[in-house]
């Protein structure tokens, strides 16, 4: 018996409303996705992944589309939209392509990446961004966190490439203890078979990524996305172009940021610079 297609929320998004239509014109064409295969030169599993939201359709898909349904460029206007929205799933959809990373390549300028964050640091944060919050919600929030980190500790675990700001250093949360705590383990992971965190120094002034966060993720089949991210939004991106011009501003941060080695010195002289406890 064949698996029942996962419903559509096409209200959700739209890459869902793009997945619906598609869906929609081939069954009434009376088409399969094998035969769709053949006409469109999309293979059958990227096909099925398009109609259920969990892949972006190559550039050049959409106007297949149109010819093939006769739509008159539906969906080469849905895809403009699908290739610009901020995705109402964006976090778990980053969530699911981190899962599949060979290797992970993260700018942050505010706060220390939820990937090498220590429990402590984690916690002062959620407490800080909702002090309404209960020390329940607190805890899920943080085991949660604590959670994505069990992917750099698997048998084959990806990647990762951290250029942190210098304000993420200076910028403390929880108190000295948590903050050398938090430091110290920056300075394990400053390099290693799998990690390499590098610092961009004040002086180094401005630049492309100032005001966000950037995450470029590697797949294991090679395919290359974005994730950027500000306050209380996140974007995803998988359109070539966009994901070559944010690795391009990447790669010129990594040029001017510190060495490893003087990452860990200047990691270790932030350390030696806190105070036993706070004084107020």
């Amino acid at each position: 018996m064949a698996a029942r297609p996962r419903e559509l929320t096409p209200d959700r998004s739209a890459r869902h409303l793009f997945g619906a239509k598609m869906r929609a014109h081939r069954e009434r064409a009376d088409m399969s996705l094998e035969r769709l295969k053949d006409v469109v030169m999309v293979s059958t599993s990227h096909l099925s992944r398009i109609e259920t939201a969990d892949a972006m359709p190559p550039p050049d898909l959409p106007k297949r589309l149109d010819a093939v349904f006769g739509t008159d460029g539906i969906f080469e206007e849905l895809y403009g939209l699908a290739r610009r929205e901020i995705h109402p799933d964006q976090f778990r959809r980053r969530m699911e392509l981190e899962a599949q990373s060979r290797l992970i390549e993260e700018y942050a300028g505010q706060i220390v990446p939820g990937l090498v964050q220590t429990e402590g640091y984690a916690r002062a944060l959620f407490e800080t961004f909702d002090p309404k919050a209960t020390a329940e919600k607190i805890e899920e929030l943080v085991s949660a966190r604590m959670s994505r980190q069990t992917l750099l500790s698997a048998d084959f675990p990806p990647d990762i490439s951290l250029i942190l700001d210098e304000a993420v250093l200076r910028r403390a949360f929880g108190g000295p203890a948590v903050m050398r705590a938090q430091l110290s383990r920056l300075v394990d992971l400053t390099l290693t078979p799998t990690s390499v965190i590098q610092i961009l120094p004040f002086e180094c002034g401005g630049h492309a990524l100032v005001g966000g966060t950037l995450t470029l993720m590697t797949l294991d089949n090679g395919a290359r996305v974005a994730y950027e991210e500000s306050i209380s939004t996140g974007t995803l991106l998988e359109d070539l172009a966009a994901v070559s011009a944010r690795q391009r501003a990447y790669d010129l941060l990594r040029a001017c940021a510190l060495s490893p080695s003087d990452t860990s010195t200047f990691i270790r002289s932030l350390m030696e610079g806190l105070p036993d406890e706070c004084h107020t």
